[in-house]
Formats: C-alpha cells, sequence, structure tokens
C-alpha cells in the first residue's frame, strides 16, 4: 500500500539525517489511504487528542518524502512551530516540477519576513499550487511586498490568504495594483493590517481594482478601520465590477451613512450574494436601508450578516419583512443585535413558516410564560464562498453551490489581458500616493 511505502520511507528520511520521528506525522502518514488527491492533515490542534507540533526538522523530513510523488495535493500544517527555516525547506519542495501540490496551509506558524520572502521566490516558478493559506505570520510589509510582486509572474494561484499579516499601507495598496492586472486569483484575505492613516488611501486604491477586475470572486476586508468615506470610495468601484460575490467587512467602523451607499450599490449590482456586516454600528436607520435593497426584485443578496450592529426593534423587523418579500435572501444572522419581543415574535414565524430554515439563522425561538425569546444557534456565515478541489479544512452547512462559482471562473479567460510574465512586472511603489486624501471633518 502507498501509506505503507510513505510511512516507511519517512522512518527511512528521518534515520538518515538524524532526525526524531513525530508519532503525529508518522499516525497521519500511517492512516493515509491509497487513492488520488491526498490532503495530509497534520495541524498542530486537534480536538480529540493532544499531538506532538511540527518543527523546522520534521518539516524537512516530510518535503524529502514529498518529492515526486504526485498523490499528495494538500498540505494543512496550521497551528505548528514552523519558522523561516522550515518555510525554505517547503519553498524547495514547490520548487521541484514533479510535484503535484495544490493546496499549502501554513496558518498560525512562527515565520517572518524571510520565510515569506523564499516562499514568494517559489512561487515564481510554481504552476500546481491554487489555494496558499499564510494567515496569522507576521511578514509584515516586506514580506508582503515580495508575495505581491511574485503575483505579477505566477499565473496559477486561485486563493491567498494573508489576513493578521501585519501589513501595512504600502503593502495592502501594492495588492490592489497586482489585481488590476493578475486574472487568476479568485479569493484574497487581507484582514487585519496595521493601518494607520485615517485617509484610507487603500480604500481608494481598492475601488480603482475592483472597476477593472472581472475575475475576484470573493474579497475579505475585515478589521481594515473602514469608515462611511471609504465605504463610499469602495461602493464606486463595486458599481463597475460584476463579478465579484462575496464580500466581507466585519468588524470595521461602518455606519448607517455607508450603509446607505452599499444599499445603493445593491440596487444596481445583481452579482454580489454573500455580505458580511458583523461587529460593525448600522443600527435601525442603516438596517432599514438595507432592507429596503433586499426588498427590491433586481437584487441578488442570498446571505447576510448583521450581527452586533446595535439594531433595534424598527431596523430587525423591516429585515424580517423584507426576508418575507425577497425571492433571493435566504440566511439571515442576527445575533448581538436588541431582541425585543415583537422581533422574537417574527423570527419566530419565518423559522415556522419554513422561510427561514433553522440552519440558515444564529436564532431559534423559545416560549417561556407567555413570552417568546430567542436563544443564540452557533451558525455564522460561511466564511468562504468558493474553495479549491484539493481543500478539505473547511465544511461549509449553508451552500452547497460554492463548487459552481469555482468551476465557472476558474475555467474562464479573459482575452483582454495578456498572461503574466516576468518582463510585465510593474513597480509596486510608484502609485502609492493617494488620490484621494480629504478628511473627514470628524477626525481633526
Amino acid at each position: 500500500m502507498v501509506s505503507e511505502n510513505i510511512s516507511e520511507f519517512y522512518c527511512a528520511v528521518c534515520s538518515e539525517n538524524e532526525i526524531q520521528i513525530n508519532p503525529h506525522v508518522l499516525k497521519v502518514l500511517q492512516e493515509t489511504t491509497e487513492t488520488e488527491n491526498v490532503t495530509l492533515k497534520l495541524s498542530g490542534s486537534h480536538h480529540l487528542r493532544n499531538v506532538q507540533r511540527l518543527d523546522d526538522q520534521d518539516i524537512l523530513a516530510l518535503s524529502k518524502c514529498l518529492k515526486n510523488n504526485k498523490r499528495v495535493t494538500g498540505l494543512d500544517l496550521r497551528y505548528n512551530n514552523i519558522t523561516d527555516e522550515g518555510v525554505g525547506h517547503l519553498a524547495e519542495l514547490l520548487q521541484e516540477e514533479s510535484l503535484a501540490l495544490r493546496s499549502l496551509d501554513l496558518m498560525l506558524n512562527d515565520f517572518q519576513i524571510n520565510g515569506a520572502e523564499v516562499l514568494a521566490k517559489s512561487l515564481e516558478c510554481n504552476s500546481t499550487l491554487l489555494s496558499l493559506r499564510l494567515s496569522g505570520n507576521k511578514m509584515e510589509s516586506r514580506g508582503a511586498m515580495q508575495l505581491a510582486s511574485s503575483l505579477q509572474v505566477n499565473n496559477t494561484l486561485q486563493e491567498l490568504q494573508l489576513a493578521d499579516c501585519d501589513l501595512d499601507t504600502q503593502s495592502v495598496i501594492a495588492f490592489s495594483i497586482v489585481l488590476k492586472s493578475n486574472r487568476t486569483l479568485l479569493s484574497v484575505d487581507i484582514s487585519r493590517p496595521l493601518l494607520f492613516s485615517l485617509q484610507e488611501e487603500w480604500a481608494v486604491h481598492f475601488s480603482d481594482m475592483l472597476a477593472l477586475n472581472s475575475s475576484l470572486v470573493e474579497l475579505h476586508l475585515g478589521k481594515m478601520g473602514l469608515s462611511d468615506i471609504g465605504m463610499e470610495r469602495l461602493t464606486e468601484g463595486l458599481r463597475q465590477n460584476h463579478g465579484l460575490r462575496y464580500l466581507d467587512l466585519r468588524c470595521n467602523r461602518v455606519t448607517r451613512d455607508g450603509v446607505r451607499f452599499l444599499a445603493g450599490l445593491l440596487e444596481q449590482n445583481p452579482s454580489l450574494e454573500v455580505i458580511d456586516l458583523s461587529s460593525n454600528r448600522i443600527e435601525d436607520v442603516g438596517a432599514m436601508y438595507l432592507s429596503e435593497a433586499v426588498a427590491l426584485p433586481g437584487c441578488s443578496l442570498r446571505e447576510l450578516s448583521v450581527c452586533c450592529n446595535n439594531i433595534g426593534r424598527k431596523g430587525l423587523l423591516s429585515l424580517a419583512h423584507s426576508l418575507a418579500v425577497s425571492t433571493t435572501l435566504s440566511h439571515l444572522y442576527i445575533w448581538g443585535n436588541l431582541l425585543e419581543e415583537p422581533v422574537c415574535q417574527a423570527f419566530r414565524e419565518l423559522t415556522s413558516s419554513g422561510r427561514l430554515p433553522a440552519e440558515q439563522t444564529d436564532v431559534s425561538a423559545y416560549e417561556v410564560d407567555g413570552r417568546v425569546f430567542l436563544a443564540e444557534v452557533f451558525q455564522r456565515l460561511r466564511k468562504h464562498y468558493i474553495r479549491t478541489n484539493c481543500s478539505e479544512t473547511d465544511t461549509s452547512t449553508t451552500s452547497n453551490t460554492a463548487a459552481e462559482p469555482f468551476k465557472k471562473h476558474a475555467s474562464s479567460t479573459d482575452s483582454n489581458f495578456p498572461p503574466h510574465t516576468s518582463e510585465q512586472r510593474v513597480p509596486l511603489q510608484s502609485n502609492l500616493n493617494p488620490p484621494y486624501t480629504h478628511q473627514h471633518p470628524n477626525r481633526l
């Protein structure tokens, strides 16, 4: 069996290089079945048992085992102790022409700038990797700039996660410049950068990018400090974009004024299907703006999260009414707002009638002494719209259509843009001065 071959080979490599065998790695390799498209799940965090986290020496042994291996197409290495040295071993593996690896998950490890730089260089000559998740590693601006530069050459990567990587304004803008011409990336997550400017230059550049990019399907902009003025800038670009399906704006500073621009966009742009506005402050008026937009026949919004937005009775009842009228909205998440009894009764009617199935919301109604209340159900808006076919680390219970847009966008090409070559690199720092520098009067 192939599992025996891999596990035996791993033991032999460890013996040859005087590396102590990691029991977690050995157990996973022994349990690997003889099938195509195998994902090795070597996460350092397991909910049922304690596991020994992988270090750089473990990665060296593993990378030697996977050379010339065409069965393993996914590596889940989250929550381990991999530093720059270990990433260097993986970068060498990615440069192997015979490698079939399509998914690499390095979330929440310990590599920094040097690791990001060697990984970026390996991407320039890799033609198999579809998904790369690096969230939680402190690569800072220099490492992120190298990754952005590599995306001008790489023309296969489709998913990139860089949340909580300590990106700064310069590197965030660099990614917006790259995305103007990159036509292979379908999903990008740059949530929680370290931005200190109040002018929101990044929002202007992302607006320009969205006006030009027709291939991006999923964009995560959580914890960006986005204000109402930044939302206005973003919607200007989104009006010209008809490819984006998933927009994540959670944990920002959007109020009712910013949601008014978003609601106006929903009336004009039928492409957005999933919006996450959790942990903002849209209040009743903002919820009513959204309700009016959702009720229009041209709106195609299917999933909406407005958790923790200080929405009261008027706003939540307005959303409940729009859900009853809308023909497309099927998922609504409202926990963390002001759930008064009329709201509880309205959502009990929606769930009991089947209009809002229990698995498509985060509240459940119950009655005590003749009064109706809502309890929290631990269900949330799905974290991703598309998943690469080699990704097995995330489960979604909210939609079965996620693979459809992936296949559609992955197979489509844009003849108006030339393919990526090294000669077509553009300077990522040549356009960093913000074209919009208006300062909001309340911030002076």
